[in-house]
């Protein structure tokens, strides 16, 4: 019975209603009538992308409920659903079905270039469209300003149909729609009456009374090592459930965890203002005499406490003698341990007697009074372990578990469920029979949450990893983000001007490009024609702190919103393609830019207007232009450089005019130049360094190189890279064999970090400036990576490349 009340956290009482209306007024008017489960998909490539990287629902993937998303999911990719829709699932005898529906645009005509087979089928005076993917049929239909995919024939034909029958008419969905947030990537609204995902996801022992249940309401927050679901439950007054135990009370501070051992399997605690209500509640409910005993009536908290498979029950009071004095009444023995009175009691029914069905099938054999708690117990050492621990200070309150599990609950409960890795995974055995028995649940806990509120309850639920505090020295994954395919472009981090933190731009081999947030969430996925060219920069067009996107792809010139939306006119293409990567100068810094694209031996320079500047005059080179152009100020003047194919080194001023005369041919390494001791530098392919000065005087160095050296470069920091030697300050590191990326120099917090990447055994290096490794790397990673504080902690992160198509974010400590 004590898993039957803690099921409470998924109750929703049933307040539905019919209507006669046929009339489709809303897209809910559209939802098949046995839907159990309904998705409200604000953000599909966010929500998608959420789903795909958590841990947690990766290892529920043999669940009905999962089986069914992604096959759902895998035709909605291909169909490329724009943002937001109403994914259903439904279930008829032992199968599951999805019913998705959206007024976004959607692309249909995308599967004909897969491996389909489509037919046309005729249905009371109208058609609907039968496609074959992989062996599976999948159904589609437009109605209206409706487009509706599904994996049943009969949900289809039922929507034709438009019977009051065949729709889910629910006042309560109906009210919980309407208030469902948008900002979220999705939604859920969850039927409890037989609901898979709650018999599948969580403990069978936490479903109770379901012919009185009807929906609640859940957001969708998640991130790599936690799923959080957190909304509303809405009951009906006039049907009894377990939910009107607490009735017109309100939730205390749950303070079972401070006399818990730090070893505590599961709490279940539950809280109530007034004892009188909560007793007169409790006798409606179990409908059955009952005495209303006032002795109990300065308890404001029983909570059932399990520690290695043994039970205590805690009632924590305002006042304790009246208790007391009840309870010696029944005093068989006493003893005492560790200046703690223990007391034998002859009447071991007490506590079920007034407290089920909160507390069912306790024997309270033993008690002890801390403080104003008494505490019970079964046999004496349990009561005696959880007087050791107190005594001790190795309190539940006091482990990462209890304090992960506050990170997303409020402080006050009416009934509240905390369980451990072992529990969680017990119970998800006892649903999933062998389907968890292989699964690692190492460090995750369950959390579950009730608030009493008018009429409802605040609902909230956790499955997560136990947050562990972070050790100094040390570097270690934040987090990882599955992309949809493999990369194409280095992941970069970028600002984001209305948090001031740092985000992941990065774009896939589909030409996707992904926004990722601070904490690992897809943001959105936009497509582009092509794949950018070198990095992207960031711009503040109108000068007012909001930030957009420029850079090139092969053919195209954009700027994008914080959002991914094109600014125009920034959507430039050229008949060609061919570009490289984008320039961005701010000569004055007061965001006056010029964006420089180059094509070939053609120069086209913009201003923040997207006109071409008139003023600047080397728009065609003497041959074809083959890196980005550079920016650099030395002195009080600036220098426009430019690489071009022929060997030469264009050196200009502002407005295209030669500002330094070079004669001089180079063969120049796949490197770019790079401002070092006010020199302009460059290697060639025979590995000898280029120097020209400002006043056109040039010096060569010969370096004993590999053509396919590195250089990067700082006013008075040069590195180089050979083979597996990187040369920084002309101190010279050997590293393992492999092959290496070129060096990256980073200045953070006036320090030079220096970075260079073995490609093929997947190991980054951090250097500082003298050369010496930065302790705990190498760590893994398969990319040249980026460097900065994106959170704005002081500690500075990097993210790389994981796998084909991952990346992974790491903090330095």
């Amino acid at each position: 019975m004590k898993f039957k009340i803690i099921a409470v956290l998924f109750l929703l009482v049933c307040i539905s209603c019919t209507t006669n209306e046929q009339t489709k007024t809303s897209i809910l008017d559209y939802i098949p009538s046995n839907t159990t489960t309904l998705l409200k998909i604000n953000d599909y490539n966010s929500l998608t992308s959420e789903i795909k990287n958590n841990d947690f629902l990766t290892d529920l993937k043999k669940s009905d409920l999962l089986k069914t998303y992604q096959e759902s999911v895998t035709l909605l990719d291909y169909a490329e659903p724009n943002a937001k829709g109403l994914l259903a699932f439904t279930k008829t005898n032992d199968t599951t079905d999805f019913f998705f529906i959206t007024k976004d645009s959607i692309n249909l005509n995308r599967l004909d270039s897969l491996n389909t087979t489509k037919s046309v089928l005729d249905y009371i005076n109208t058609t609907y469209t039968k496609t074959t993917l992989d062996s599976t049929a999948y159904y589609s239909y437009k109605e209206n300003e409706y487009t509706i995919l599904s994996s049943s024939k009969n949900l289809i034909e039922n929507t034709i149909n438009n019977t009051v029958e065949a729709r889910l008419n629910s006042n309560t969905i109906q009210k919980l729609y309407k208030a469902a947030s948008n900002n979220k990537s999705g939604t859920l609204f969850l039927h409890t009456q037989n609901n898979f995902l709650l018999k599948n996801t969580l403990p069978k022992d936490t479903i109770t009374n379901t012919k009185t249940i009807d929906w609640m309401s859940l957001d969708i927050n998640t991130k790599q090592t936690q799923l959080n679901l957190a909304g509303i439950t809405v009951t009906n007054d006039s049907v009894l459930t377990i939910l009107s135990l607490f009735k017109n009370t309100t939730a205390v501070a749950n303070r079972a965890q401070e006399y818990a051992p730090e070893n505590t399997e599961v709490i279940s605690s539950y809280t109530f203002t007034d004892y009188n209500t909560f007793a007169k509640n409790r006798i409606n409910y179990i409908a059955k005499d009952s005495l209303q005993d006032s002795i109990f009536n300065t308890v404001e908290e029983v909570a059932l406490i399990t520690i290695n498979s043994k039970k205590a029950v805690l009632l924590q009071t305002f006042g304790a003698d009246n208790i007391d004095e009840y309870l010696n009444t029944f005093k068989k023995a006493e003893s005492n341990f560790k200046d703690s009175e223990i007391k034998e009691l002859n009447k071991n029914t007490i506590l079920t007697e007034v407290f089920s069905p909160l507390v069912e099938g306790f024997k309270s054999n033993y008690y002890t009074i801390i403080g104003n708690a008494f505490i019970f117990s079964e046999d004496l050492y349990t009561l005696q372990d959880i007087i050791s621990n107190y005594k001790n200070g190795t309190t539940f309150n006091k482990t990462p578990l209890y304090k992960s599990a506050t990170e997303t609950m409020a402080k006050q409960s009416s009934i509240l469920r905390i369980a451990d890795a072992k529990k969680l995974k017990q119970d998800l055995a006892a649903n999933f029979s062998d389907s968890y028995k292989d699964v690692d649940l190492e460090n995750y806990f369950f959390a579950g949450q009730l608030v009493a509120d008018a009429n409802f309850y605040h609902t909230n639920f956790t499955i997560q990893k136990i947050n562990t505090e972070t050790k100094a020295n040390t570097t270690s994954p934040i987090f990882t983000v599955q992309l949809d395919n493999d990369l194409a472009t280095n992941p970069q981090f970028v600002k984001n001007h209305r948090t001031n933190k740092k985000e992941v731009i990065v774009q896939d081999i589909e030409n996707n490009l992904y926004l990722i947030s601070t904490d690992g969430k897809v943001l959105w996925k936009k497509q582009l024609e092509g794949k950018i060219q070198g990095e992207i920069a960031q711009v503040d067009l109108y000068k007012n702190g909001r930030l957009q996107f420029a850079f090139t792809t092969n053919n195209q010139f954009l700027i994008l919103d914080r959002d991914g939306e094109p600014v125009e006119p920034f959507s430039i293409t050229y008949k060609g393609g061919n570009l490289n990567a984008l320039a961005v100068f701010d000569y004055e810094n007061n965001k006056k830019y010029r964006f420089v694209v180059t094509q070939g031996d053609k120069v086209f320079m913009y201003n923040n207007k997207a006109d071409i500047v008139s003023g600047f005059t080397y728009t065609k080179a003497s041959s074809a232009i083959i890196k980005k152009p550079k920016h650099f100020t030395v002195g009080n003047k600036d220098y426009l450089v430019f690489m071009l194919e022929d060997g030469s080194l264009k050196i200009l001023n502002r407005v295209g005019k030669v500002r330094v005369k070079t004669s001089k041919k180079i063969a120049f390494s796949t490197n770019d130049v790079v401002l070092y001791k006010d020199k302009f530098t460059v290697t060639d392919t025979t590995s000898i360094l280029h120097q020209i000065a400002t006043n056109g005087k040039t010096a060569a160095t010969k370096f004993n190189l590999i053509k396919d050296h590195g250089l990067d470069a700082t006013s008075n920091t040069l590195v180089l890279m050979d083979q597996n030697t990187i040369t920084i300050k002309g101190k010279k590191v050997t590293l393992d064999l492999g092959m290496y990326s070129k060096p990256k120099i980073f200045y953070i917090n006036n320090k030079i970090y220096i970075s260079v990447t073995d490609l093929q055994n997947q190991k980054i290096y951090l250097f500082d400036s003298n050369a010496e490794p930065i302790q705990n790397f190498p760590v893994y990673g398969s990319s040249v990576i980026d460097i900065a504080d994106i959170d704005n902690d002081k500690k500075l992160e990097l993210v790389s490349k994981d796998l084909d198509n991952s990346i992974i974010v790491y903090k330095i400590n």
